[in-house]
């Protein structure tokens, strides 16, 4: 047996804490998931099983797929009541406990409590830690334990003990020393809760120097890529909404299944239920037929040998009948009998089992997720009414330059109609943000401030467009840096070269921001090649960008140190297969050519010529959120 198979973990959620109010604090949503399943994340890898020791919200703890065990001790929640429920009710030789508030419990608590207990040979273990100046710090709910030790503990409780550390003076215990005490630390208070749901973010200059060779003016795609998503954070708050109401957010937790689905055996086609063993192995043989099943409405009557059941399709299963066999395949001998023949079915065929398509306390759907029209579907077939999801990203968006009209306006000489607002506004919709669209901003310091400010207290994002290029006047970059953490990148890529990134703050709020070339073909570019993933992190979801294979039908002239982004046209060949040609001229203001096409073709900054017939990786815009 190894070390792992010998222990069962307990969580001690069984107390009747409210420093936390009406919630139990194995309850509390803490960094996107609730405490108790954080234990239960960093536990479950060191035992053999894990269960939870809940006197309230049962079912609650019950959706996190683990067994659950109320006190056996009337009158007494606290966490010697619950080992002792586990203690009895555990198949192994030891029990290791956790509190359900310690979300930061080691990945190595188990191995070497046992380590230590059996090198020492005691019958329990707990976890010790000693900080620099002050006395040592005893976890005695950090625990392992001899499940056999179970009397001794009995008897304690019977005589009205309750301490934690008081049952075991007949027993020999050891302490075991681990150095990181926060490991050990128990949530106790909401403001504590608060403080520590939100770790600190990253500064850019952190993220930026695990790069070696880090060059903001000659910066690879993937690099500027990865330095975003370590440096975005998701959004935190969740919301409860009606099942309808989920459609394109994003999941917050684990849907679990409460039920099995399907409920029940039961055929998976219309025709005659039957034992597999009435089945001929040659000629033909008859068989009585003595009721019929419709789906949803379940038969007493078991078959018996010789005996089968006319059935529909989802009709449940009866006692006894393995197999379907589909009536086409039968001869009937009237309203009373069939005649099978050999070879035309198997035991165990067009059966569906219970569960076969999910188990009870089985995950569903995953957190992060983004929910689509099947997501509803699959949910609503476990009767839950309601999801929790990630609260809709705010994201904030503006234009500048003095140049620019919105539509209505009239055309000055020199000046142009404001596109990329509503490209961006396209995008964000399909992202299914919360906009909010702060027009046009004119090349002035003050009028650029007060933007960005007002943005940032507004929004969790913002998008700008334009005053990121070489030739934008110094105050725009001079601004973004004083409001916070901006880097500016020169970009190997064509079009869209420049990108500011980073976060900015005012009057206590922050936002990411992401400040996009001017040119509208290359705002489109980085915005699904840089800020998109961004966004979707934020919001909580991982949705890389799906990329297809598709041969070229023509030539295509590159240089290798730089990655091309080129419009294109995906169709599929005499043979099938995919193949893509570009638009023609491929310049960075031609946002014709964008309409026109139904894909960007993607050559990735390795990459030099493509001859035609190459295979070439293509973005479909089709179905792109």
């Amino acid at each position: 047996m190894t070390q792992q198979a010998s222990i069962s973990g307990l969580i001690l959620a069984g107390g009747r804490g409210t420093r936390m109010g009406q919630v139990d604090k194995g309850l509390q949503p803490f960094r996107g998931k609730t405490m108790a399943a954080h234990v239960l994340e960093r536990l479950a890898p060191q035992v053999a099983s894990v269960a939870i020791n809940a006197n309230q919200n049962l079912d609650t703890y019950a959706a996190l797929g683990v067994p659950v065990w109320p006190d056996d001790l009337a009158g007494f929640a606290g966490p010697l009541a619950g080992m002792e429920a586990g203690m009895r009710r555990c198949q192994t030789e030891f029990l290791l406990t956790a509190p359900c508030d310690s979300p930061f419990l080691p990945p190595d608590l188990a191995a070497r409590l046992l380590a230590a207990l059996r090198a020492q040979d005691a019958g329990l273990a707990f976890a010790m830690t000693q900080e620099p100046g002050r006395r040592p710090q005893p976890h005695p709910v950090f625990c392992l334990v001899k499940a056999s030790l179970l009397p001794i503990l009995s008897q304690y409780l019977a005589e009205g003990g309750r301490r934690m550390d008081g049952w075991y003076k007949d027993v020999k215990a050891i302490e075991v020393r681990f150095e990181d005490a926060d490991a050990f630390r128990n949530i106790n208070t909401l403001d504590e809760l608060h403080s520590l749901d939100t770790p600190r973010a990253p500064r850019l200059a952190e993220v930026t120097s695990c790069l070696s060779g880090y060059d903001p003016d000659a910066l690879p795609v993937k690099d500027a890529q990865r330095i975003i998503r370590a440096f975005v954070q998701p959004v935190r708050a969740v919301e409860q909404v009606a099942l309808r109401a989920a459609l394109g957010r994003v999941l917050a937790r684990d849907i679990v299944s409460p039920i099995d689905v399907p409920a029940h055996d039961n055929s998976a086609m219309d025709g005659y239920a039957l034992r597999g063993d009435d089945l001929p192995a040659e000629g033909q043989t008859r068989l009585a037929v003595i009721g019929t099943v419709y789906a949803g409405k379940p038969m007493d009557v078991a078959p018996g040998p010789g005996q089968c059941v006319r059935i529909m399709t989802g009709g449940v299963m009866p006692a006894g009948c393995d197999s379907v066999i589909p009536q086409e395949f039968v001869a009937d001998e009237g309203t009373d009998a069939i005649v099978v023949a050999a070879g035309v079915l198997k035991a165990g065929d067009n059966r569906r089992f219970a569960g076969e398509d999910l188990k009870a306390g089985s995950a569903a759907l995953r957190e992060g997720k983004i929910i689509r029209p099947a997501d509803l579907g699959l949910v609503a077939s476990l009767g839950i009414a309601e999801v929790p999801v990630r609260r809709r990203l705010r994201v904030a968006f503006f234009s500048t330059g003095d140049e620019l009209r919105s539509i209505g306006q009239p055309l000055d000489e020199g000046s142009v109609y404001d596109s990329n607002r509503y490209t961006i506004y396209g995008m964000l919709e399909r992202l299914g943000c919360d906009i909010v669209d702060m027009g046009i901003v004119r090349d002035d310091p003050a009028a650029l401030e007060e933007a960005l400010r007002s943005a940032c207290e507004n929004a969790d994002a913002i998008i700008t467009s334009g005053g990121v290029s070489v030739g934008a006047a110094d105050y725009t970059k001079q601004i973004m840096a004083r409001l916070g953490d901006v880097t500016f990148w020169k970009i190997g890529m064509r079009p869209g070269r420049p990108l500011a990134f980073g976060r900015i703050a005012s009057n206590g709020h922050g936002a990411f921001l992401f400040g996009l070339p001017g040119n509208p073909v290359a705002v489109m570019v980085s915005f699904y090649f840089f800020a998109r993933e961004a966004l979707l992190r934020m919001m909580g979801a991982d949705a890389p960008l799906p990329l297809l294979r598709a041969r070229s039908a023509g030539a295509i002239r590159k240089k290798p140190g730089r990655t091309e982004y080129q419009r294109g046209v995906l169709t599929h060949g005499e043979d099938g297969m995919p193949q893509v040609r570009i638009t023609g001229s491929q310049g960075s203001g031609i946002l014709r050519s964008m309409s026109e096409a139904n894909c960007m073709v993607v050559l990735h900054d390795g990459q030099g010529n493509v001859a035609a017939g190459d295979m070439v990786d293509v973005l479909m815009f089709e179905g792109l959120v």
